[in-house]
């Protein structure tokens, strides 16, 4: 397999939109001696801030793995392409996949995913993706897609457990205008209903393009904690106008918005504010990331400034490549069904703590790999742990 040689190299690419396809042997995908998977990725999109990132880590641990034997005397032919966020453009791709002998698939966003998941049951293709909407976690509506964090919901369950905890009255729900967006919305209003929380709660979308918050926190003045569902760019602008206005809310990130390029674009008015990870950060100094630290320091990187998108990157690919291996180990036909049946029974996959409790795991009945998330506050510029491996209550 031929894959870029660095991660700054990746960081360029991406951030000038090309396309990055990592081929395998003279004749591209599909050789006997490899295991292809496709991967859809955002590197130039609407949300390559932590998408870019996400795909280096994916590529550094197809890079690392070949380094290291690859899968059974094969190689992992891993085909990473951009597709901006479009839709249109991830349908594309996915039957490029398909006709190129793509045995599984790594995805990117909720609206693509979802798009994509009748093809997918039909191709009997496992899919992995950066999204983590409760709908693909139900294999009797999307039986090939796999979840290998909690879902968005359970993540605002976290949420509004730890805000009630606090002594929140108000919750204000931002959140991006699409269908990674609203993912959480309603199950977050159900779940204040079901617990019998005397909490506010609204949810109110941030348009395309917004710059500036003044006029959305006009409308949640009330609220005492604003729980954002969107990436780290949105989220960093909203913590400094909170500050330049000295509105005092509490921000509370969900999954794609808890990362260091929060505390990064927001400065100092990153301080205090919370984070939903379900994935630890290198920061946390978790015995699983001993592979990535020792990858990034041969190859000339910078755990210190690598974000946490890489590392569950990192580990999704680590995910599907496990039941992949799995399955050969276990004789089986390298097809998408032999795929998926091993990851619903073959037992817990380690993480060494980096997610959820430490381990994925998926069964027959239920393709959420995991249902706890760490919270984090920013303290010093730093993602600080202050409980790990916390469910909904």
């Amino acid at each position: 397999m031929r894959i870029m040689k660095t991660t700054k190299y990746l960081a360029a690419a991406a951030t000038l939109g090309l396309v990055l396809t990592a081929c395998g042997g003279p004749d591209g995908a599909g050789s006997s001696d490899e295991i292809t998977i496709g991967v859809i990725a955002d590197q130039s999109g609407a949300t390559a801030d932590v998408g870019a990132p996400f795909s280096e880590g994916v590529a550094a641990y197809v890079e690392w793995r070949n380094a290291n034997g690859g899968v059974a005397d094969m190689q992992i032919n891993a085909m990473i392409n951009d597709y901006a966020y479009e839709v249109p453009q991830a349908e594309e791709l996915y039957k490029q996949y398909v006709s190129e002998g793509a045995v599984a698939i790594l995805g990117w966003g909720t609206g693509d995913t979802e798009a994509l998941t009748g093809s997918v049951a039909n191709d009997e293709l496992p899919f992995m993706s950066g999204s983590f909407a409760e709908i693909l976690a139900d294999p009797e509506q999307s039986p090939y897609n796999f979840l290998v964090a909690p879902t968005y919901s359970d993540q605002m369950r976290v949420a509004l457990d730890h805000i009630a905890a606090e002594g929140g009255e108000s919750v204000a729900v931002l959140h991006h205008d699409s269908p990674f967006g609203t993912a959480p919305v309603a199950d977050g209003e159900a779940w204040v209903e079901e617990k019998g929380y005397d909490l506010d709660y609204t949810a109110h979308a941030i348009p395309s393009g917004t710059t500036s918050f003044t006029g959305l926190l006009s409308q949640v003045s009330d609220a005492d904690h604003i729980i954002v569902q969107n990436v780290a760019g949105p989220a960093a602008q909203l913590a400094r106008d909170i500050q330049g206005q000295n509105t005092g809310q509490t921000i509370v990130c969900l999954n794609w918005c808890s990362s260091e390029l929060f505390i990064t674009n927001a400065g100092d008015a990153a301080e205090d504010h919370k984070m939903i990870q379900p994935v630890a950060p290198l920061s946390a100094d978790k015995p699983g990331h001993a592979d990535i630290v020792s990858y990034l320091e041969e190859n000339g990187g910078d755990p210190e400034s690598t974000v946490v998108s890489y590392v569950q990157g990192w580990f999704t690919m680590d995910a599907m490549v496990s039941g992949i291996e799995a399955t050969l180990e276990g004789g089986g036909d390298l097809t998408g069904a032999a795929i998926r049946e091993t990851l619903e029974t073959m037992g817990p996959i380690d993480t060494g703590g980096v997610v959820g409790t430490g381990e994925i795991e998926f069964s027959a009945d239920s393709h959420r790999g995991a249902t706890a998330s760490g919270i984090y506050v920013v303290e010093d510029g730093t993602m600080v742990e202050i409980e790990s491996g916390v469910s909904p209550a």
